[in-house]
């Protein structure tokens, strides 16, 4: 099988195990039937944007030429900080943008990756956001009406807990055994009063994950085309939106985006 195309973020499907396709341009290649089996990425040493085609020599902010990363509402700083919205002002690089992306309801969560830690999303994200993190479990902690009110909860609460995955740890499934339900009781009784009305009461449901993985590496090497522009061998698991391979590789597919790849199997 050999199909070529610019890497996308991986889609995926919530299930036991949660199911993965590998997006090439138009193609969706099945990869969960590929673990087990040895698998090739060449790299075709050329780079699309993912918004607007154009070939870009370098990629900024995982897949745009520098004009779109510079000006995309989807680069905006209140995609990493999301208490700097300014969607429900009217206001942001791109209104209509905005008032469909980050005037939405929004969740803010506690996931289990590798320890808890606090995330924020749209609603329409779940599980996609908690798949792509790697987490093994996770749960509601707020539900709120726009972007601004969910990132206002996560900075009270990232004064207590961290808001970023160690990636390496959680792709090695090294994972706390801290309860998400204590730590959301924790963080409730520290979470200033004006936001408290938003926090889902009650423990809510507790989702599972589980991914398609032989075997977790034991020391991360991770891999990227700039360095590595043909990278090959056995497919061992898939866990966020990284490919394990043998040797104790990985390669991070969603900070690919936009270059193009043949796979081979």
């Amino acid at each position: 099988m050999k199909e070529s195309g610019n890497i996308l973020k991986m889609k995926t499907k919530f299930g036991a195990p949660v199911q993965y396709w590998l997006r090439l341009s138009q193609h969706l290649l099945p990869l969960n039937e590929f673990i087990g089996r040895r698998i090739s990425l060449q790299y075709e040493h050329q780079i699309n944007c993912i918004e607007c085609g154009r070939k870009t020599p370098k990629s900024f902010g995982q897949g745009f030429c520098y004009p779109c990363f510079a000006n995309s509402p989807e680069n905006s700083d209140c995609i990493i900080h999301p208490e700097k919205c300014r969607g429900h002002l009217n206001e942001g690089r791109n209104v209509e943008w905005e008032l469909a992306h980050h005037v939405q309801p929004h969740t803010v969560y506690l996931a289990l990756s590798n320890d808890i830690k606090v995330g924020v999303t749209r609603d329409t994200q779940i599980p996609t956001r908690w798949i792509d993190q790697g987490a093994s479990r996770a749960i509601v902690f707020a539900r709120t009406l726009n972007r601004w009110q969910a990132g206002m909860i996560e900075v009270a609460l990232k004064q207590h807990i961290s808001d970023k995955t160690n990636w390496q740890r959680m792709l090695k499934n090294e994972i706390s055994s801290r309860s998400l339900y204590e730590v959301k009781d924790e963080m409730f009784r520290l979470l200033p009063e004006e936001w408290q009305p938003f926090v889902l009461p009650g423990q809510g449901d507790m989702l599972e994950l589980q991914y398609p993985v032989l075997r977790f590496p034991q020391k991360v090497k991770s891999l990227n085309f700039d360095k590595s522009p043909l990278i090959e061998g056995e497919l061992l698991g898939i866990k966020g939106q990284y490919l394990l391979f043998d040797e104790d590789r990985v390669i991070n597919i969603r900070s690919q985006s936009g270059y193009m790849v043949t796979f081979s199997a």
